[in-house]
């Protein structure tokens, strides 16, 4: 079976690899110089099923537990450290309304807290520890997923190049564009997401911190040499690249809140980018024809594309359905017209 994927962002990356180990011939087509440029690039990387229950559909949660197994063993590149939600003393009202909408967590005090994190001694009173959950460096997992997918012999990964330009007949295309596909997907939309990477010498952190506030909630994921991510927004405009001082601000401030150290830390990279996101934002398999999109993917792209990844290779390969996620483009153009 010959499969042709179109864009390797995680969403291609993983569905190549679950096509290629079931002994499908691949062939990866990216247009950019380098796999994973897109969103994929600019996310948190945490692997938090449980956490994202806040505000989240409970499928996304369900879907997200096939990608802790994923991320710490088929393709081991996540830290199982668990993630930490806390919030300043005005905002505890926010905290005991996260512990209503979530799972999986652990009511922890100031000493616990310590034990954890010992950068924040004597910050917060109490938090949320949600031990099951892990975190990844995106561009890592990326890499490695590349590495691995090249030193397959039915893998052919072509860098550089438009899909337009394309020889030969594949049995499936695989579109895994993201917000590029929206002329083909009714509903489409993008959702902008902007983070700031530092340089934070004086702190070190063992896991993603979740800030609850209000309005600007805020995550800082911890990376090697004591670099952190920080993000959070979303924002409904289809500005692709440019980041705006208000947002800059926002998280800068909130990194503070967490800790005054951050004050002193260098911006290293300031970045954003379009998550594709339909009007329910939860994630599809559509399937027209020879071609299956796998979009919607939302904020949530290394907690939804290994399981979507696998449900599309078994209808391929099965003719097994996830009726959870799998529609026809009929079906899916009447239901975003119902939405309107």
């Amino acid at each position: 079976m010959r499969v042709r994927i179109i864009g390797a962002g995680v969403a291609g990356l993983t569905a190549a690899y679950e096509f290629a180990r079931r002994g499908a011939l691949v062939e990866i087509i990216e247009r950019a110089e380098a796999p994973g440029r897109g969103c994929s690039w600019y996310a948190g990387g945490m692997v938090a099923p449980w956490c994202e229950l806040e505000s989240a559909e409970p499928l996304v949660a369900r879907l997200g537990m096939e990608a802790l197994v994923y991320w710490t063993r088929t393709i081991p590149v996540a830290l199982a450290r668990g993630s930490l939600v806390v919030a300043t003393p005005r905002d505890q009202a926010e905290l005991r309304l996260f512990t209503r909408r979530t799972q999986e967590f652990e009511e922890i005090g100031a000493n616990r807290i310590a034990e954890l994190e010992p950068d924040l001694a004597g910050r917060f009173s109490r938090a949320l520890y949600f031990p099951r959950e892990a975190h990844l460096d995106p561009r890592v997992a990326l890499d490695t997923l590349a590495r691995r997918l090249t030193a397959m012999a039915n893998v052919r990964l072509r860098l550089g190049f438009d899909s337009a330009e394309a020889e030969g007949e594949a049995e499936w295309t695989i579109d895994c564009t993201g917000y590029a596909a929206r002329g083909k997907l009714a509903g489409l939309r993008g959702v902008k997401g902007e983070m700031l990477v530092l340089n934070a010498p004086d702190l070190s952190f063992s896991r993603p911190i979740r800030l609850l506030h209000p309005r600007h909630p805020v995550y800082v994921v911890p990376r090697d040499e004591h670099r952190v991510m920080i993000g959070a927004t979303m924002i409904e405009n289809e500005e692709r690249a440019r980041v705006t001082v208000r947002s800059i601000v926002e998280l800068a401030n909130s990194a503070y809140a967490i800790h005054p150290a951050f004050a002193e830390a260098e911006i290293a990279e300031m970045g954003s980018d379009l998550r594709p996101a339909f009007h329910d934002n939860l994630p599809r398999i559509i399937v027209q024809d020879r071609v299956i999109f796998i979009n919607g993917l939302f904020r949530h792209g290394f907690l939804l594309a290994p399981s979507l990844a696998r449900r599309t290779a078994d209808f391929v390969f099965k003719g097994t359905t996830a009726p959870e996620v799998m529609r026809s483009a009929v079906m899916e153009n009447l239901s975003e017209a119902a939405s309107r």
